[in-house]
Parts: structure tokens; sequence; C-alpha cells
């Protein structure tokens, strides 16, 4: 035996042996560090502590919880704790399956699928009830939404005007007037153009051709129809050709009260020939649609190039306030206006369906395009409403706000899972049942995944009948 070397205290604590008569060194000692506990080496080529030896070796002048072991000149000092948890000083093979246990309960698989699985079930859900949602984002912005700015003709309107009215300037007749607007308007692509070359073409007036026909954005049209200079739109053009245009300035506004759109008829820069009035009704369910967007406590806006007086006439009938109107508004600057309330800390969806609309559907936070609406218009809109039906806009909002209720509710039940589910693994309670915790990371993915599929319920408050 090689001399002995200066008696060196060494402390190892021996927990939850179990009763299994025998742990290794490198157990212990691997223990040891998980504890802190100051150890050093034992090189006299031990490799294992029998705790029936240590049984035999205790004092009963000591707590029966902790002995001494003499080997080779060493004392270890053996504290021995069997009730602890495995996972602290256990087998190897206990602290590796505990740890495992820990990396499987936290596995992220449903904080992954918290989100994507309620868009999925929301955009299908959407698709069925006839709301396009091209992307996930506008799902999700969709429930945050405080202002809605719809455009006016063909969206809250039927985009279909007819003429009622047509006034006339001493001098000139009905056939006349008609003749020289509907031959401009032939050549446009407004829906008032249509109105106008309908109800010529309907009172059996032949269109003569158009020399020079220009279009004026937010003015009118302008063009030479028989060797005469016609111009046909609003006050702004007629101000612009110096027309005058007093003698019918009182009917004017008694036509826009009504809320009809004049156009009047200039000829040869000198007095207006003519007025022409054309009305354009609102769709069936606008009010009520208009009504149940500002329950859902949204800002409700309208957006048009008409004069003031006849888009607030329009307005009343919709039940907007007539504050919220934004009048007299040119197509290239109807992006400006919405970029003014989003400046006002709005978050704003733009609701319309013609080109003019365009600039303004893709400034908003989600544009809102109708099925009906040309294809520039329903390539730019998020989301695309199939059945020109403006309820479908209360569907998308209530829809996005289900999903959103349906994601946070998958987040808690994720967050739940790992939150209860971590301790108990660490504690090394799992380790008896390894398929536990996979059971437990399973359970946490199929909740999530039924819990969106719950969204497959939902029905707007709106629903067709």
């Amino acid at each position: 035996m090689p001399a002995s070397k200066p008696q060196d205290i060494r402390n190892i604590v021996l927990l939850g042996h179990g009763g299994s008569g025998k742990t290794t060194l490198a157990e212990a000692m691997l223990f040891a560090a998980k504890v802190t506990t100051r150890f050093g080496t034992i090189d006299d080529g031990t490799t294992s502590l029998d705790f029936t030896d240590i049984e035999k070796d205790r004092k009963h002048s000591v707590d029966p919880a902790t002995a001494h072991f003499e080997h080779h000149g060493k004392t270890i000092n053996v504290i021995d704790a069997p009730g602890y948890p495995d996972f602290i000083g256990g087998s190897l093979g206990t602290m590796v399956g505990a740890d495992t246990a820990v990396v499987v309960i936290a596995c992220p698989c449903a904080l992954g699928l918290a989100t994507p699985t309620a868009i999925m079930v929301g955009t299908g859900k959407g698709a069925e009830n006839g709301i396009l949602i091209k992307s996930g984002g506008a799902l999700e912005t969709a429930y945050k939404l405080t202002a809605i700015v719809f455009d006016k003709t063909g969206t809250l309107t039927h985009g279909h005007p007819e003429v009622t009215d047509v006034e006339l300037l001493e001098g000139h007749d009905t056939a006349r007037v008609l003749t020289l607007a509907a031959a401009l308007e032939k050549s446009s692509e407004h829906p008032l153009a249509e109105a106008i070359v309908s109800h010529a073409q309907a009172s059996g007036i032949d269109l003569p051709a158009v020399d020079g026909f220009a279009a004026l954005p937010g003015h009118g049209v302008e063009g030479t129809v028989m060797g005469m200079r016609v111009a046909l739109g609003n006050r702004k053009l007629m101000e612009r050709e110096g027309i005058d245009i007093s003698a019918f300035e009182s009917r004017i506004c008694a036509l826009e009260d009504e809320g009809k759109t004049v156009m009047l008829v200039g000829v040869n820069g000198a007095k207006a020939a003519g007025v022409i009035a054309v009305a354009d009704t609102l769709k069936e369910n606008s009010s009520e649609a208009v009504a149940a967007v500002q329950r859902l406590g949204i800002d409700v806006y309208m957006i048009t190039g008409d004069n003031r007086r006849t888009a607030s006439a329009v307005a009343v009938q919709a039940g907007i306030s007539a504050t919220n109107v934004l009048a007299e508004v040119l197509p290239e600057h109807k992006a400006e206006e919405v970029a003014k309330l989003q400046g006002a800390g709005k978050v704003v969806a733009m609701v319309g369906d013609g080109i003019n609309d365009t600039p303004a559907l893709a400034q908003a936070d989600i544009g809102i395009a109708m099925g009906a609406g040309t294809d520039v218009a329903m390539e730019t809109g998020d989301v695309v409403l199939m059945r020109n039906d403006l309820r479908d806009v209360v569907s998308a909002i209530e829809l996005s706000r289900a999903t959103m209720r349906k994601i946070r509710g998958n987040f808690i039940w994720a967050l739940g899972y790992n939150t209860l589910g971590i301790p108990v693994a660490a504690l090394g309670l799992l380790s008896p049942f390894p398929w536990m915790a996979g059971a437990a990371m399973a359970a946490s993915s199929v909740s999530v995944v039924s819990n969106s599929l719950l969204l497959r319920r939902f029905r707007p408050s709106l629903a067709k009948r």
C-alpha cells in the first residue's frame, strides 16, 4: 500500500439511491457538481461506494442520515437522503430521462401552430361566405380597424344612375341638349356617362361623331360636336371654360338637395344651354351595413367627387354623418384623404370598386374591393367581396375578430401546457413514464388545432337568409 497522504475531507452527497445498494463514484461526483459540493478525486481505483458498507460504519452517536466512510486514509462524509427526486442524485440514465422530458415538453410546436392554424381556418371560412382574403396580414389587421371609407358611386350606390331631370335655357330644346351631351359621354367610361347615353338612345336620338374628345377627371368632358365646342360637367368645368350658370343656380341647388348629381351643358363658351340631373340610388343593404359597422365602434366616412350638397344628401340616406363626408375629391386625391385619416392615428380600410379608387385602396391599411368592380381594383384590394354585398364588410371584420380570439386562446393553451409541464418534467416526476412527455406535447398541439377548427362554426351577424 502506498504511503498515506494527508487526510483530506471530501463531501459527496448520495441521494435517491432507492435502495439499489450501490451507486457509481462517477454518478456521485456528478451529483456533487450539481449541488456545488466541494469534492476532490479519489485516486485509489475505487469505482463504487457500497451503501451496505456505509450503513455498517455508521455510528449511533451521529445523525442516522449522516455517516462517514474511511478508505485508504481519506475520509468521505456521506449524506444520504433517498427521499429526494431521482433526477437530483439518481442514476445518470434517470437524469438524462428527466432532461429529455423537459426538452420534449418545451418543444414549441403548439406555439408555432397557434397563429397559422387559426389564419388558415379563418381565410377558409371567409371564402365560404364570399369573402376572398388574400393574406393572413389582412385578416389580422381587420380587427384593429377604427375607420372605414366608402366610395359612393358603385359602392354605396348601385352604380347604375338614371337621368331624372333635363332643364333647358330659353332657345334650346331637350333633343338638342341630349344630343350634345350624349355624343360626348359616349366616349367616356364614367357610370354617369352611361346613364345619359342610355337615356338619349331610349329617346331615339342618333349620336353624331365627336372631334377632340377629352376627359377631365373631377371636372367632366369636352369636345367638338357638330362644329360646336361643347363642355359637359360640374361647376368647376364651367368656371374653367368661363361659362355663365347663374340662370340655373337655384334649380341646381334644389336638385342637389335631393341627392342628385347635376351636370351642366355649355356650348361655345357662352351661357349654359341646359342642366341634366342624374340620380344613383343606394343599394338595398347599404344603410344596414353602415349601421352595423358603426355598432362595431368604427367611424364611417364617404368619399366622392360630387359636390358637398349632393354628397351630404346621399350620406344622410346611408346613415353617415355629414361631418364624415369627403366631397369634391379628385380621383388622384383620394389616397391623400385616406393618408390624412391615417395621420390622425386611425387604422383605415377603403372600400371601392373603380379604377379611380385604386390609389386609395393601396394606401389604406386594408383595401376592400367590390367583386363587381374593375379588375384593377380587385387586384389591388387585400380583400374582395365576391357577392358585391356591403354586409360582407361587416362579416369580414367579425371574422377577423373571431380569428384573433382563437389565436389568443391558442397561445394560452400552448403556454399553459409548457408552464405546467416543464416544472413537472424538471422534477423528474415523468422519468418513470417517459411516454407521458410525448403525450403532453402531442396534446398541446392537438388542443391548439382543435381550438382553431372551432372557428368553422363562425356565423356572421348579418348572415344572408
